[in-house]
This record gives C-alpha cells, sequence and structure tokens, in this order.
C-alpha cells in the first residue's frame, strides 16, 4: 500500500532575522565596502590600518 501524496505545498515565509537570503547579502556587500575602505585608507595614508587608527 502507497502512502498518498500531498496536493498541497505549504506556504513558508522568510525567516525575519537569522541566517537569511537578505541578511547574508547585506552582510557579504558591507565585508567588501570595509575591505576596499581598509584598502584605500592604507593606499593613500601609507600606513597601515592599525597604525592609522593609532593601535600599534
Amino acid at each position: 500500500m502507497t502512502k498518498p501524496k500531498p496536493t498541497i505545498t505549504p506556504q513558508i515565509e522568510e525567516p525575519k532575522f537569522g541566517f537569511n537570503d537578505y541578511a547574508e547579502r547585506l552582510n557579504g556587500r558591507a565585508a567588501m565596502i570595509g575591505f576596499m575602505l581598509t584598502l584605500a585608507i592604507e593606499y593613500f595614508t601609507h600606513q597601515g590600518l592599525l597604525n592609522w587608527l593609532g593601535l600599534q
């Protein structure tokens, strides 16, 4: 005897917080912008980021 297959697909909402596609995309873009800003600071000041911030 075979089990009957469901006829309706449940509508699952995208989570409002946590690991979802929007949050991961936004985090990746923020990381890329931060990395590019770090490279720009090092290029224009001829110092590392930690030296520029006065932490080293």
